[in-house]
């Protein structure tokens, strides 16, 4: 296909002559001479990407390699349920935000003002699992349903007053995946589990916890009031891992004495995908807001009082507590929480209802005609048959997977994607023949009369037009890469190909239960061992496990390896983690999960691990040292040339070395944590890996490991294939994890080959030192290399600029959004700076619009410092500018109206090519008040439309 222009070159945005005027700028006429003056010699690799990757191949050739490996999975119709179920994307949904851009390339929404769509969406899903589960608050999604049940879990250690040594219990009609999640969770934090029957707890048991599964695994729908009652007499609380659609036709959680709910928003219109990804909830009641982990949006007001949604309380809480966050989750499954919300809006409470009935019919007359184990039910029976084995051959004769239970009993869960067809072949499988259900499976006293969803949200959408409008309303009010770049330093957003994002929807891929038979998923088994190897010769490790489906679970998986590695060989005691003052804050929560205590090592004035503070803490600690954490190159934007030295040190004492992953933009094709001393890492694939972020989810976090931990990678225990028989145990519900978005990752470095890879780091590096070269008279740069050069991203000191001007990075962020930016990473990892990685994405024009707009931006500053404006006076302060504001027949501001709407143009600075290049992006919301938010974290507001 040589037709086609090469994808490395679609891939990365400076063009040849684009590089070689950069690398002018810098002083250099060869980009390999400048990455070796970036790259530290004694790191560097010899054995190029090119000799160990095939080469590229074309867009075309890649999406027909795509096909070949689909084709070897086979699509069943798989009634297994345990968590998972067929369910129908509404088109509208899948096309206009699975599918679109507009909502799978934007960032977390920490910039509220530039976020109102998603933020509106996630409170719209916080609703839903409010109003489902009747309790009075919902995070904004958790990661799946087996870590809400063990995030649940500790949340009840934390609120529980009963005695310290009280234990946790599991009912034992929990699904298999939560009950093991959950165990592996327990283990590093000395949390005793005991699996129970609920309904008979041992009197005298001192217990702080109940998970209990509602309706169960079984299928069984058990009335728990009781239960609960027993529960809050002993001090305990009571967790109900629920299903969303279950409950429009079942008493909710709340309302029969659950103090939490955890689950899924699966089945409400997201593919089931092999098991991921899917947005997990939490709910609690009144008095337990201030523990609930992740992310929880709120209403506040704007600074014209118009109320508007921000994240609230839990915003990167771990980078405020450290090691005292309550959770290392510091992200969320956003995009798929979003759909979920959608799907509900799309149905309302009546079609809900609608499908829920439809699903219970069935089950219904299935019951009145086989020997049911469970005699309650909403969707799931436990059938006695003579001889499973035959019962599971005749189905799988008819493309149907049944649940596999023992020789005797199957299981069947029925869902939206039933037919009358499928029902009819159900009924042959069985050898029975069917008439109009005569009863129910839901007893009264469990039957849902309350309502929900009544919010006109919920009850408007229901024609495609109106839909449509909705959804485009929404993405107009936020600013994604498909607009703009988005700088973040550390976040690494760049371009997500439209090619690579193709085979997520393919129903061969989106279609799989995680359950399903080894033999009808081996495309995406193929698909996984082939990504798999790839990332263990990219990075020089000897072994990966692909199912942590986020980076702080690959975080908490690559420590658990170290920490079970120790207790292998005799090395309990070894439980101290030195981790950098620079450090991502879920860094430190990661290690006290994995049952370590925090030891700060702090940085010189470089930026650097000091070698003299690591030595010492080295010593200090002696044989109780189990790790060290360290993020490479650094989380300053540097590459230390002592590297090396510091994994020796640790080494040499016995330790371990963790680097953390987030910064591998930088080092693919340059060089090899496997290689430079580090023991295990987590990859951020959607980040170096072109997973888009989702406006704040999903993501996958692989651990990687040395062939010495390789035995304590995580694995599953409905999948013996998932990873080791020496594993700890599951770190996610799925045994692979997100997998139906692994084909984005797969086809990024098909498409790139070793030599394209190499290159887009040297860009990225490239774009980051041009940036930084080019503000650095306008801002002090805080941090370099040995040669004045940094890494992938660059730290701006603002701290100066704000003592002599008044103005700080919230007002540069602010402002930025009048220019149709996005800000840069604020205050991390240094307070009062901001950090900026351009990413090999993106072109020469974009960077100089962002730059030139800094240095506008500088401009105004200078305009303050030199007395012509006050700071509280200033475009600066007031930013940023609504239509609304500018519109406003008063405007008694002490800068022109121009100013305020059109920065770029006012002050000159910018060249004329590169106005207009964008249409000009308003900001719907003024700046938003942070605390008013916190302080009114339920939303007693007006209804959503009268934002619209």
């Amino acid at each position: 296909m040589s037709n086609y222009q090469d994808f490395e070159d679609r891939h990365i945005g400076p063009s040849a002559s684009d590089e070689a005027q950069m690398l002018g700028v810098l002083g250099y006429s060869d980009i390999k001479k400048f990455i070796a003056d970036v790259v530290p010699e004694n790191i560097h690799i010899a054995k190029q990407l090119k000799d160990v990757l095939d080469g590229p191949k074309s867009e075309v050739d890649v999406i027909a390699e795509l096909r070949q490996i689909a084709s070897q999975n086979q699509v069943f119709t798989s009634l297994i349920g345990s968590g998972y179920y067929g369910t129908v994307t509404p088109p509208v949904i899948k096309r206009n935000v699975l599918e679109n851009p507009a909502w799978y390339t934007a960032y977390t929404p920490y910039q509220p003002e530039i976020s109102q769509g998603r933020l509106e969406a996630l409170f719209a899903f916080q609703t839903v699992i409010c109003d489902m589960t009747a309790l009075a608050l919902s995070n904004a999604s958790m990661l799946d349903e087996g870590t809400a049940a063990a995030e649940a879990m500790t949340l009840a250690r934390r609120s529980s007053k009963v005695a310290d040594d009280a234990v946790f219990l599991i009912d034992k009609g929990v699904h298999a995946q939560t009950k093991a999640v959950v165990a592996t969770r327990a283990k590093p934090l000395g949390i005793t589990v005991l699996e129970v029957d609920s309904l008979s707890i041992p009197s005298g048991t001192s217990y702080f916890g109940l998970l209990v599964q509602y309706p169960d695994t079984t299928g069984a729908i058990v009335d728990y009031s009781k239960v609960a009652e027993a529960a809050h007499d002993a001090g305990a609380l009571v967790i109900a891992a629920t299903d969303l659609l279950a409950l429009t036709l079942l008493k909710a959680p709340g309302e029969w004495g659950a103090d939490i709910a955890v689950g899924s928003a699966q089945r409400f219109g997201v593919p089931m995908g092999f098991g991921g990804p899917h947005a997990g909830f939490m709910a609690v009641r009144t008095g337990l807001e201030r523990s609930l982990p992740g992310r929880l949006v709120g209403q506040s007001v704007d600074a014209h009082g118009n109320p508007a949604f921000r994240l609230a309380l839990q915003t990167r809480e771990q980078h405020i507590r450290r090691d005292k966050a309550t959770s290392n989750i510091c992200t969320a499954q956003v995009l798929l929480a979003n759909m979920s919300a959608f799907y509900a809006m799309w149905h309302g409470p009546a079609g809900l209802t609608r499908i829920a009935e439809r699903i219970h019919n069935y089950a219904a007359q299935l019951a009145s005609v086989v020997d049911t184990e469970n005699k309650s039910y909403f969707d799931t029976l436990t059938i006695k048959v003579a001889d499973a084995s035959v019962v599971h051959a005749k189905a799988k004769a008819l493309r149907i997977n049944l649940g596999v239970v023992d020789a005797n009993h199957v299981r069947i869960s029925f869902d939206e994607t039933i037919t009358d067809s499928i029902f009819a072949s159900i009924t042959s499988i069985f050898g029975v023949k069917v008439s109009p259900a005569q009863g129910s499976g839901i007893a009264t006293a469990i039957k849902r009369t309350s309502s929900f969803l009544q919010h006109p949200v919920f009850n408007t959408y229901f024609s495609e037009t109106s839909m449509l409008r909705y959804l485009r309303t929404l993405a107009d009010r936020d600013l994604a890469l498909d607009r703009t770049m988005i700088p973040l330093g550390s976040c690494t957003m760049k371009l997500n190909a439209t090619t690579e994002m193709e085979a997520v929807t393919w129903p061969e891929f989106a279609s799989l239960h995680p359950f399903a038979p080894a033999e009808q998923t081996q495309g995406s088994r193929l698909l996984i061992d082939q990504l798999s190897k790839w990332l263990v010769e990219i990075t020089g490790y000897d072994a990966v496990s692909l199912q942590p489906n986020a980076g702080s679970q690959g975080e908490f998986a690559g420590l658990l390896a170290i920490r079970n590695y120790h207790d292998s060989r005799g090395d309990a005691s070894r439980n101290i983690c030195l981790i950098p003052s620079s450090a991502h804050g879920t860094n430190a929560a990661s290690a006290v999960m994995a049952g370590m205590k925090v030891v700060v090592i702090e940085c010189d004035e470089a930026g650097n691990v000091s070698l003299d503070d690591l030595k010492a803490k080295i010593a200090d600690h002696g044989n109780t040292l189990a790790a060290l954490m360290v993020t490479y190159p650094s989380t300053h934007g540097v590459f230390e040339s002592a590297i090396s030295e510091i994994c020796a040190l640790v080494h040499d004492a016995g330790g371990q070395v963790y680097v953390d992953g987030a910064n591998l933009n930088a080092l693919v094709g340059t060089a090899q944590p496997g290689k430079f001393g580090a023991d295990v890492s987590h990859l951020n694939l959607h980040k170096t890996f072109c997973i888009p972020h989702g406006g704040g989810g999903p993501g996958v976090g692989p651990v990687i490991a040395k062939a010495h931990l390789a035995p304590f990678l995580p694995n599953h225990p409905l999948d013996a294939l998932a990873g080791p028989a020496t594993g700890p145990g599951p770190i996610s519900a799925a045994p692979f994890g997100s997998a139906s978005i692994l084909p984005i990752s797969w086809a990024y470095i098909r498409l790139m080959g070793g030599e394209g890879l190499t290159h887009a780091t040297e860009v990225a590096i490239l774009n980051a030192n041009y940036m930084a070269y080019r503000l650095k008279d306008s801002y002090p740069i805080l941090y370099t290399g040995n040669k004045g050069l940094v890494a992938h991203e660059c730290i701006l000191d603002v701290r100066e600029i704000t003592k002599e001007s008044g103005v700080t990075v919230d007002d540069i962020a602010k402002r930025l959004m009048d220019f149709g930016f996005h800000a840069p990473t604020m205050s991390f990892p240094v307070a009062g700076t901001l950090m900026i990685e351009p990413t090999e994405s993106e072109d020469i024009l974009e960077m100089n619009r962002f730059i030139d707009a800094m240095i506008a931006i500088r401009y105004e500053i200078s305009e303050i410092t030199d007395g012509k404006i006050a700071v509280e006076d200033s475009a600066l302060r007031h930013a940023p500018h609504t239509i609304g504001t500018i519109a406003s027949s008063t405007w008694e501001r002490s800068y022109p109206r121009e100013r305020a709407a059109f920065p770029a143009t006012l002050t000159g600075l910018i060249p004329g090519e590169l106005i207009g290049m964008k249409g000009k992006y308003w900001p719907t919301t003024g700046r938003i008040d942070g605390a008013y938010g916190d302080r009114n974290l339920v939303c007693s507001c007006p209804p959503v439309e009268a934002f619209a």
